[in-house]
């Protein structure tokens, strides 16, 4: 039985290797006349009415060959033959994709190799209790910063002060960064990420540079969810990659994205709605009633985790906010690692970021862990919200 077993699985692999395509020649003669004839005609789909896509085109999305036409080592060797000045930043964000590697790793094992919970370390300088991934994903991306040799200064979420790196591996640049936003989330299997910004001139500071966020010459996010997806820009539109972990690279999915002039969702923590001024409660009732500019209805959506909050928002339009109030007067996010990195890609791709009367990236910081409120996404829904605060 198991020898008949065996041959019928050997005579179905061979017919699928005559004429499946392969990844490395791709020789997709069999998988075209399995799909269209010898006629090539459009594929129908099962339940369409008309055919969409040619046979090539469906072809194309099962080549790993066109998949994988662009990594993002790829990306910013081509960044760097442009412009030759970013050559540090193609290391530095050769460090930061190994860190967003291993964090990601870490998170989808985090489960079943003890690494959930809290760290047992205390509260860290933000009054928040460190959570075990949160020191270990801090580690990491101190760890893949340093060692790329540009890097003067880091300022983390989970360090009281900045960071200072000195001898042979001192660069010209500052890192700031969330190293695991939304880790609250963590044992509950729900999206985090990292979130970082970039700033060059720094080599010969001698105490760490609080700069706007329109000094930062490159940000981004990782988000870790039921795939790993990188966001950056470097000042010239915004590119999503996605890890493939059969091969540790990140691809290219996203190209120049562009967020909607107007979404539909506001994003936000309606639970602290009792702590806001009387004018942004006039904002949620109209929009949510379809009394707003565009007479529809918003519906909300919220994660607690910003990044993959503003990953939403970014795709799809709409609104992040988390506004000062009467607990958290200056505000809940942090400028330098939170809302700048944000504002960059949100501005980069089309969209806006106000702290309610001017834009977050013109705030000049005061200190590392400097709060500020924040209203970021499309630019018509940004215009709309920050005119109720006026």
């Amino acid at each position: 039985m198991l020898r008949t077993v065996l041959a019928a699985c050997m005579a179905c692999c061979l017919v699928a290797g005559a004429n499946a395509s392969s990844v490395s020649g791709f020789n997709t003669v069999g998988l075209r006349s399995q799909l269209a004839g010898a006629s090539g005609s459009p594929l129908r789909l099962k339940g369409g009415s008309t055919p969409t896509k040619s046979v090539d085109e469906v072809i194309g999305v099962y080549s790993k060959k066109n998949r994988l036409a662009l990594t993002l080592a790829d990306f910013m060797r081509e960044e760097t033959l442009k412009n030759p000045a970013n050559s540090d930043l193609e290391h530095i964000f050769g460090g930061i994709q190994a860190a967003c590697r291993a964090i990601a790793d870490m998170v989808s094992k985090a489960g079943i190799q003890d690494m959930t919970g809290l760290a047992g370390t205390g509260e860290n300088v933000q009054g928040e209790e460190q959570k075990k991934l949160d020191i270990l994903s801090n580690d990491v991306f101190k760890d893949k910063l340093r060692k790329t040799g540009c890097m003067a200064y880091l300022g983390s979420e989970e360090e009281d002060t900045a960071i200072s790196i000195e001898g042979s591996r001192r660069g010209d640049y500052t890192a700031v960064f969330d190293p695991l936003d939304g880790s609250s989330n963590i044992d509950a299997a729900i999206s985090v990420g990292t979130i970082f910004g970039i700033y060059k001139g720094a080599k010969d500071k001698k105490e760490f540079p609080l700069l706007t966020g329109d000094e930062q010459v490159a940000a981004g996010y990782c988000m870790y969810s039921t795939c790993t997806i990188l966001m950056i820009t470097t000042g010239d539109g915004v590119n999503g990659f996605t890890l493939d972990t059969s091969l540790g690279e990140f691809v290219l999915t996203h190209p120049n994205v562009k967020m909607p002039p107007r979404g539909k969702i506001y994003s936000c923590n309606q639970g602290n709605c009792p702590q806001w001024p009387a004018k942004l409660k006039n904002y949620f009732e109209n929009v949510s009633a379809g009394k707003g500019q565009t007479g529809q209805k918003y519906g909300m959506r919220y994660i607690g985790s910003m990044v993959g909050d503003m990953h939403r928002t970014l795709l799809y339009g709409g609104l992040f906010l988390y506004p000062a109030d009467s607990k958290n007067k200056s505000g809940k996010l942090r400028l330098l690692y939170e809302a700048n990195p944000m504002a960059m890609l949100a501005e980069q791709a089309g969209g806006k970021a106000s702290i309610g009367d001017s834009r977050v990236m013109e705030f000049k910081p005061t200190e590392l862990h400097q709060r500020v409120p924040i209203f970021i996404g499309s630019s018509e829904d940004v215009d709309e919200v920050c005119s109720y605060l006026k």
